[in-house]
């Protein structure tokens, strides 16, 4: 669970980084990577709740 906020942590960086790239710079190839990134977060977001279910479950 612990390497999972980790790589939470990394991929919400990338994300603010590569977007805010995108707005302040209107660079096209930040917005495709912080696209990329958030399908990235949305799959290891379902992962988390997935872990957080079963560990309250105990």
């Amino acid at each position: 669970m612990k390497e999972l906020l980790e790589n939470l942590n990394v991929l919400i960086s990338d994300f603010t980084k590569d977007s805010a790239q995108q707005a302040e710079n209107a660079n096209k190839a930040a917005g495709t990577r912080a696209r990329k990134a958030s399908l990235a977060i949305e799959k290891a977001l379902k992962e988390f709740r997935k872990l957080s279910v079963e560990v309250s479950k105990k």
